[in-house]
């Protein structure tokens, strides 16, 4: 496959787009649907639009209404892609669109779901509308909001964020708390969702504020029609202490909380763990003596953000105040992988459900948790910022992907990279380098790749008088820092490995 719609690659055209709502672009077009095929190349499926594409594609004679029609001033060049879909992408692919999802069936405890593709604890899950919503776009199951039995003030404003170049979200806090609703009102939103949804999975977060609450709160979510609880032992933003992260900093309470919550049914009981230690397994293996039948990682990652350099308040700023709070997004999804591979390398974890989450936005970031030993992921972040429509590509991008590869199941998918990690790097092989290897081609002469080995290096790189690449094997080592920042994509990993002297 061409590597022509590589999502970094091609992210200049698509940061343009705004990814609307009600797209105009699709409005004007009277042959395709240009913003769901544009979706689906933001999020790594250009494969599925490509097929999506007819033989003859209509916009070879177009005079691109759906441009005219964009919402921006600076144009998405939108029929320039869908060329490129149907022209270049759509004659490489090597299956067609799966008229199928039953590759995607996996579980939780034992329960099928169609998917393993779950809304997480948070806002986007804390109502019976926004879950009725979701459900209905394709969602699994939802971790409601979590449930306590007292009273939630939230503080307003409550969210910031850090944005990369293109306006895109990389890493986003919240200092907010818990579900503001009363028992009674998560309850009716239970017994409604299951008897509209019986084949969804609810999975409903809980706090108690004691042993008895614990266990108060498991048997009601049970009664009232969840499948599973999640324990929140891991929200970093309880005002009071005892709460929160601060259970799951305390291996004793998180078994003793544990086991609370299995007295109190005979449903999954899944402990959700805090980052926010240097090691989770303690915690892990307290849940398991406690009782858990699964785990759950990570939840958001104590942060302070924004400090403005005039007021000298960092962000969110609540008249004049602000406060550590929980960080997650993109730039937590390698602490998050981490987490994860921890807790499925664990013996004793072994055979528990490990549910996933923390910086997922594509089927390919769902795919790595699933690779690293998780069985559903959870998904906050990425909905805040495009909602519950990127289950569309979630689900098209993964079953592909299975599809392409003859895997019958993303089951079979399950722990396949762990024996490729080690939680140290003395096992790594040192003998060898690896060369990078630049293409002329695509090599603009921008010199990054020089300024890199030079200062961030080992002086291996030079410009000629034409601007052109000089490469000293004699000083590289292979860090492959040249490959890293290089703008245009145009070096390369070489396979050729030489004995160090």
């Amino acid at each position: 496959m061409s590597s022509l719609f590589e999502r970094k690659i091609y992210r200049s055209d698509m940061f343009k787009c705004a990814l609307c709502y009600e797209a105009p672009c699709s409005k004007a077009c009277a042959d395709l649907d240009p913003a769901r095929l544009l979706r689906s190349i933001w999020f790594d499926d250009e494969k599925v639009a490509a097929c999506n594409m007819p033989e003859e594609s209509p916009c070879i004679h177009c005079a691109a209404p759906c441009e005219q029609a964009c919402v921006l001033s600076e144009k998405v060049p939108v029929r320039k892609l869908m060329l490129k879909l149907g022209n270049e992408v759509r004659p490489e692919l090597e299956i067609t669109l799966p008229t199928d999802e039953n590759r995607l069936k996996s579980d939780i405890c034992g329960k099928e779901i169609e998917n393993p593709f779950l809304l997480s604890s948070s806002v986007v899950a804390s109502s019976y509308d926004m879950c009725k919503r979701a459900f209905e776009a394709g969602w699994a199951g939802v971790a409601f909001k979590t449930i306590c039995n007292f009273d939630i003030r939230e503080a307003s404003p409550r969210f910031s964020a850090i944005k990369g170049d293109s306006g895109t979200i990389i890493g986003f806090k919240n200092i907010e708390q818990l579900s503001d609703h009363s028992l009674e009102e998560n309850m009716e939103t239970f017994r409604r969702l299951k008897a509209e949804f019986p084949e969804k999975f609810i999975l409903a977060s809980i706090m108690g504020q004691n042993e008895d609450e614990w266990e108060y709160l498991t048997r009601l979510c049970a009664e009232n029609g969840a499948d599973a609880v999640e324990l929140n032992f891991s929200c970093p933003n309880m005002m009071e202490e005892g709460l929160g992260s601060d259970i799951g900093q305390c291996p004793d309470l998180v078994e003793k909380y544990t086991r609370a919550a299995k007295r109190g049914a005979d449903i999954p009981v899944i402990a959700k763990l805090t980052p926010n230690v240097a090691n989770m397994n303690p915690a892990a293996e307290a849940a398991i003596r406690g009782g858990a039948d699964g785990l759950a990682a990570i939840n958001t990652i104590k942060s302070i953000t924004d400090v403005n350099i005039h007021t000298y308040i960092s962000a969110p700023a609540v008249r004049m105040q602000s406060a550590v709070g929980g960080y997650s997004g993109r730039a937590v999804k390698p602490i998050a992988l981490r987490f994860v591979t921890e807790l499925a390398q664990n013996p004793l974890v072994d055979g528990k459900h490990i549910s996933g989450m923390g910086g997922i936005e594509t089927w390919r970031d769902a795919l790595e948790f699933i690779l690293l030993g998780a069985g559903s992921v959870q998904v906050t972040t990425a909905v805040m910022q495009y909602g519950y429509r990127i289950i569309d590509d979630l689900k098209a991008g993964l079953n592909y992907y299975l599809a392409e590869k003859g895997i019958a199941n993303v089951r079979d998918m399950r722990g396949l990279a762990l024996e490729s990690v080690s939680q140290t790097t003395d096992v790594l092989e040192r003998d060898t380098v690896v060369f990078p290897k630049f293409n002329s081609e695509k090599c603009v002469g921008c010199g990054r790749c020089v300024i890199a080995c030079a200062d961030g290096g080992h002086q291996a790189l030079n410009l000629n008088d034409d601007r052109k690449i000089m490469f000293n094997g004699n000083r590289c080592v292979g860090c492959h820092l040249c490959l890293l920042v290089c703008p245009q994509r145009a070096i390369t990993s070489s396979h050729k490995r030489i004995h160090k002297k």
